[in-house]
């Protein structure tokens, strides 16, 4: 049991770093399209920080745990609007009404109905090789729609470096496999141990794992004040992992939905975007904290459930 507690926070070491530099190297080739922050937020940052939750998932499936695979998913999901988006909101509560407006608008429109898109097929009890093929069709529709609106709107606060970059995007996928492999297996032998369900392991603990390289992201892009990349990150993330993230584990496996209830409480908190859009900072610094509370509530209810 303390060994795999041991292993499982190297393994979110690795992914945590893994992603940064994943991050930092796809940013810089992003540049040199010219495209804008917001979608170098979007698309690679987000990539870059889903990239923990794309080969935990892999892993998960692999090994025939797929209770892991959703429920890292959806917690990841949930974790990225209540723990992170909140934090942020706390910190620069003009996060989704200030900057670039339109382009979040559209994001967050998107990031919605791939949600709702996902609560439908979920509706048929699995997440099996057709919805899978149908969330990548979407997938791909939705990132070829922002590229191109993306390259019509270049900005220079993301710089690139050259060769430099591929080093890093190596050195941080390097990173993210190894640490997503000591994650999946620790997260495994702790629910064995202690005769939790995988799934609540995978909407708490192997979710909140994974979704450190969103947090340490958009709380960095907030404090630097670029808003852009930190919302976009977040909405991107959201759409990578409910589309491309749970699209390809089921292109290997049929995933069965453990638990509607839970997929309906990841559309709510998803839904819960919105109310950030308000003008007034007072509101907007008020919901994020409404947010971050019901997200502590709700991790405590499903501890309970696991006892």
């Amino acid at each position: 049991m303390f060994t795999s507690l041991i292993l499982f926070c190297i393994g979110v070491l690795l992914l945590v770093k893994g992603a940064d530099y994943f991050v930092g190297g796809g940013a810089g080739l992003a540049a040199r399209f010219g495209v804008s922050t917001t979608v170098i937020g979007f698309t690679v940052i987000a990539f870059g920080t889903s990239l923990p939750e794309f080969v935990v998932n892999m892993n998960a499936v692999i090994i025939d745990t797929p209770g892991i695979a959703l429920g890292n998913v959806l917690g990841s999901n949930i974790a990225n609007i209540a723990l992170v988006l909140a934090l942020c909101a706390l910190l620069r509560p003009d996060i989704l009404s200030g900057g670039d407006v339109r382009g979040i608008v559209s994001q967050t429109r998107l990031m919605l109905a791939a949600t709702a898109l996902f609560v439908l097929l979920s509706l048929r009890g699995t997440i099996d090789l057709p919805a899978g093929i149908v969330m990548l069709a979407a997938f791909i529709l939705i990132l070829r729609h922002l590229w191109k609106k993306g390259a019509e709107q270049p900005s220079n606060a993301v710089v690139s470096h050259g060769r430099l970059d591929i080093i890093r995007m190596a050195v941080g996928a390097a990173g993210v496999v190894a640490g997503s492999y000591l994650v999946v297996l620790s997260a495994v032998a702790i629910a064995e141990a202690l005769a939790i369900p995988a799934f609540i392991i995978g909407m708490t603990m192997v979710a909140v794992g994974t979704s450190l390289p969103e947090l340490a992201t958009s709380l960095v892009a907030v404090l630097r004040n670029q808003a852009g990349i930190s919302a976009g990150n977040i909405l991107g993330s959201n759409i990578f992992n409910i589309l491309f993230v749970m699209g390809c584990g089921a292109l290997i496996r049929s995933i069965p939905v453990i638990s509607m209830g839970d997929v309906i409480v990841t559309a709510l908190f998803s839904a819960g975007v919105v109310p950030l859009f308000l003008p007034h900072r007072n509101l907007t610094r008020a919901w994020g904290g409404l947010l971050l509370a019901a997200y502590c509530i709700y991790i405590l209810h499903l501890s309970g459930a696991a006892g």
